[in-house]
């Protein structure tokens, strides 16, 4: 099992992965203030949790909409969250090669032992950094389902939820997240059951 125990040192978002998830979302880094307040896209500026409340994504067994303090209960609903490099910054900007270098082979590891049905990239930003840096295909990818895989696990990026993306409203995003569901629920990922209630 790879080493998940980095988070106290660095001051870091913890990884929340578990075996057998639907859906795991990969930001690019963590900003300051999600590692402060202890939750993924805590920032209040942030579109990820309006436009996943809008979206077919969100659990209806929940009854209600998620906050980011809800970031590690929707493991129960078979969905997780990570990031390409684990250390904080103000902006990703400010990541460096050598910070790529360490960590996107380190979040290969984690994804292929985990093996989510799938692995929603925030951003093509974050992809490419993966790809450049964990030994991936080149090329230029896209937003929407890609032809690689991680392992067993199908890729789909969708905008940076950022608000520093501000090319991307609440809507747009929410159609993107919609897209994410509608693969999940209609068994559309090859070699791979539909999903059992996880999202329902």
């Amino acid at each position: 099992m790879p080493d998940l125990d980095s988070s106290p040192e660095l001051g870091t978002l913890p990884d929340l992965l578990a075996p057998g998830l639907a859906l795991v979302f990969v930001g690019l880094n963590p900003s300051e203030y999600s590692a402060r307040e202890g939750h993924y896209f805590a920032n209040p500026r942030n579109r990820f949790w309006p436009a996943f409340n809008r979206s077919a994504l969100l659990p209806a067994a929940l009854g209600r909409e998620c906050t980011p303090a809800d970031d590690s209960m929707l493991l129960e609903y078979g969905i997780g969250f990570t990031d390409v490099v684990k250390r904080p910054t103000p902006q990703g900007n400010a990541l460096k090669a050598a910070d790529y270098r360490q960590w996107a082979p380190a979040l290969r590891e984690r994804l292929l032992y985990f093996q989510p049905r799938l692995v929603c990239f925030h951003g093509l930003m974050a992809y490419k950094s993966y790809l450049k840096y964990a030994g991936g295909e080149g090329g230029s990818p896209e937003l929407g389902f890609q032809k690689d895989r991680v392992g067993i696990s199908s890729v789909f990026v969708v905008p940076n939820p950022s608000p520093a993306n501000a090319r991307y409203s609440v809507g747009d995003l929410t159609a993107w997240y919609d897209q994410v569901a509608g693969m999940l629920l209609d068994g559309q990922l090859q070699g791979i059951s539909p999903i059992a209630g996880s999202l329902s």
